[in-house]
């Protein structure tokens, strides 16, 4: 048998691309048990790999605590999955030293709080803290909306060149199960550039009800060391309770608390209004 330093560079080229090909049929098996893949022959069908080879993958990652098997179950979802899930969380900072601000932010202002990051062209929420009104919201940590349409993503945006905005704006969809009839007349490209273009200026972004029917918010970005823009927060209200003139005395207070999450991240005021 031949030592790993005897294998010729085609050799080891085609190890590589067999353990690559393995570990994405792997992965696939996790997402397709995530989506509500049961069954063997239902997890092969979704992977496209044949039945041998699903039950080898599957088997593998039963046995590494990825995933569970029960009889009257089947497949499911592992605790080792649960314990990184748990750590990854952890291990985002962001989301520890902004608390506090998302505290005061809560209580200064009796609404609804969201600490959001972009992801590819949707916002990602890591953290909400519900306001104190009983209004209902769809938005939940771990959930991801249109980023152009949401008073956090534009915030993200603002640190993006004019080219960007509009790829984005062409992207953006409403979010799944809302009604699009009660959502406002989504604005033309040139109104939202123009709108971009203030909000940029003024460092902070407005949803009117953008994404949501009947709810608004005022959002600001939160800035790193090297003075970009790493995620948004925003302070969110139905129109009752979020008029236009109570959104501009908010623009201030919410500029506060970002700037305060900033400067936890490395972030100096100069910098970050050189940024904005």
């Amino acid at each position: 048998m031949r030592k790993p330093s005897d294998l010729t560079e085609v050799d080891q080229n085609s190890a590589t691309t067999t353990g690559t090909q393995t570990l994405a049929r792997g992965l696939s098996v996790l997402q397709a048990v995530a989506g509500g893949a049961r069954e063997l022959m239902e997890i092969s069908r979704v992977v496209g790999t044949t039945r041998s080879t699903t039950h080898r993958l599957a088997s593998c990652l039963v046995q590494e605590r990825y995933l569970r098997f029960t009889a009257n179950v089947g497949y499911a979802l592992g605790p080792k999955l649960i314990e990184l899930g748990f750590q990854a969380r952890e291990e985002i900072s962001l989301t520890v030293v902004a608390r506090p601000y998302l505290d005061q932010l809560a209580e200064q202002s009796g609404d609804t709080i969201h600490l959001a990051i972009r992801d590819a062209d949707d916002v990602l929420y890591l953290d909400k803290i519900p306001g104190k009104k009983g209004l209902e919201m769809r938005s939940r940590v771990g959930h991801r909306m249109p980023i152009a349409t949401t008073g956090v993503g534009k915030a993200l945006m603002l640190g993006l060149q004019e080219d960007e905005w509009k790829n984005l704006y062409q992207k953006r969809n409403t979010a799944a199960n809302s009604d699009t009839s009660k959502l406002l007349q989504k604005r033309s490209w040139t109104e939202f550039r123009d709108q971009m273009r203030q909000y940029t200026a003024g460092g902070y972004a407005f949803d009117l009800e953008d994404n949501e029917p009947s709810i608004r918010c005022v959002a600001a970005p939160i800035y790193d060391a090297r003075h970009m823009i790493v995620a948004a927060i925003s302070v969110s209200s139905t129109v009752p309770y979020m008029s236009l003139k109570r959104m501009q005395s908010l623009i201030d207070t919410v500029k506060l608390a970002a700037s305060g999450i900033s400067g936890e991240l490395g972030a100096t005021v100069t910098r970050m209004q050189r940024a904005s």
